[in-house]
């Protein structure tokens, strides 16, 4: 008996010992060279429950600024299984966007992409990926293309919410994307199938850093199937227009008329991508873009003036806006380029190092995620009042660009958002109808819209 109570007090203290030297380890990780200042948390979890606490949605995370007042602008720390480098150095965060091509993933956005994903494998795939983007999606193809496509849809469920009374700004847009891409991209859709692939946006909540457990009845099992169940929409749709000797949309025709042939498969993993991308970031910042607004009775007063001068007594076919009325636009672009710069408090620049970057005295190592957060945009050397809203900053500047020293929403180097004016423009064409009407803010994301 003594004997056993001496050997499983010897196994405790191994397995305590053992333990502790686990989370030695991890806390204390091997490198090359100085670790950045930080903190890495408890093994695996980190220090992601602090990282994901509530916070303003228009100021960076609260854990983001404690640490960089203890720690300053770049330190270490672990969050959703990974190790990661964070940073809100400008000029740090630019080099790395431009020298270093591997997208930094979580990876439980890794599974909702998948794989064979081609947005987040080598610098020449992701290059071939951005030139099919911007044959669809480039100043001249909106201009030939979608500029029409967005208006009437903008228009007709802007309408339809002002005769309820109350519109969802975030839901709304998100139906005007949805309809505006899978016509571009399937051509004319089944209504059955139009509405089961919409059913699957249900599950695709905004916010993808997940722990990546794929658990019944987590979030991440839900999208997961979701995923699944749209790849499956896609590929079924594909295959039966090219059976019947239907046109696909726009897009298809520019993938498969490639000289470098993708195949189906992928082709259906670059669709579900570029759908899932673009229907988590616009929604979310038009609709904190209209709520903007709503809160500066000046800017609604503008923005008004300029649309109802644009407007003017069109009615019927003539009320359709041209590429020309958009270009026009001079104050709602300053309105969003606004709203962008004090909305984007997410990291803009996500890389994965291939090898040991030295930075001063410290080392980012390989392998670790790279986390860059705008924290220009609220300078005050180089914004007046960063924290303020105020559109007219912009007068006289550059509305075209999207992305400089200062600006950053879109990020930039070679993993720039090849969606950057495809956003703006449908931003642009909703604030356009929604200025034809008076509203109030409701909630968040929805307001109360009177005739």
């Amino acid at each position: 008996m003594v004997e056993f109570y001496v050997l499983l007090t010897v196994t405790v203290s191994l397995i305590v010992l053992k333990l502790f030297h686990w989370m030695y380890q991890w806390r204390n990780p091997k490198t090359n060279g100085k670790l950045p200042p930080g903190s890495m948390g408890f093994p695996i979890i980190g220090e992601t429950f602090e990282f994901m606490k509530p916070h303003d949605a228009l100021q960076f995370p609260t854990f983001i600024k404690e640490k960089i007042i203890r720690h300053g602008p770049v330190f270490r720390t672990s969050l959703f299984g990974n190790k990661v480098i964070i940073s809100s150095d400008t000029e740090l965060n630019i080099e790395i966007a431009k020298t270093i091509h591997v997208a930094g993933i979580t990876k439980s956005i890794a599974r909702l992409f998948g794989d064979n994903n081609l947005f987040l494998q080598s610098k020449e795939s992701h290059k071939h990926v951005r030139n099919l983007s911007v044959q669809l999606l480039g100043s001249q193809s909106l201009k030939l293309r979608v500029t029409e496509d967005i208006d009437l849809l903008a228009r007709v469920h802007i309408e339809e919410g002002a005769r309820n009374g109350y519109l969802d700004v975030k839901e709304t847009t998100s139906k005007i994307l949805i309809e505006c891409l899978a016509k571009k991209v399937m051509g004319e859709m089944e209504p059955e199938a139009a509405k089961e692939l919409a059913l699957c946006w249900r599950y695709f909540p905004s916010g993808w850093f997940k722990f990546g457990f794929n658990l019944p009845g987590t979030g991440l099992y839900k999208m997961l199937k979701a995923r699944n169940r749209m790849l499956s929409l896609l590929k079924k749709m594909v295959l039966n227009k090219r059976a019947s000797g239907e046109e696909l949309g726009e897009f298809f025709k520019i993938i498969f008329a490639e000289k470098e042939k993708m195949s189906i498969e992928n082709a259906i993993e670059y669709i579900y991508t570029f759908f899932l991308v673009a229907n988590e970031t616009t929604p979310r910042i038009l609709a904190a873009t209209v709520k903007l607004i709503s809160e500066n009775p000046e800017v609604m007063k503008e923005l008004r003036r300029e649309h109802l001068g644009i407007a003017g007594d069109r009615t019927g076919k003539d009320a359709s806006l041209r590429w020309e009325d958009y270009k026009a636009m001079t104050f709602t672009k300053m309105v969003i380029n606004e709203s962008l710069r004090i909305t984007t408090t997410v990291p803009t620049v996500l890389r994965v190092p291939d090898h040991d970057i030295q930075v001063g005295d410290y080392t980012i190592p390989a392998g670790w995620t790279f986390m860059g957060y705008p924290s220009v945009h609220f300078n005050p050397e180089k914004y007046e009042d960063p924290f303020v809203f105020n559109p007219w900053r912009w007068k006289g500047k550059e509305l075209g660009a999207t992305v400089s020293k200062t600006y950053i929403p879109f990020g930039t180097g070679s993993r720039l958002c090849v969606g950057a004016d495809f956003a703006k423009l449908l931003m642009t064409m909703f604030i356009h109808h929604l200025c034809k009407y008076r509203w109030s803010n409701y909630q968040s994301s929805a307001v109360t819209l009177f005739l």
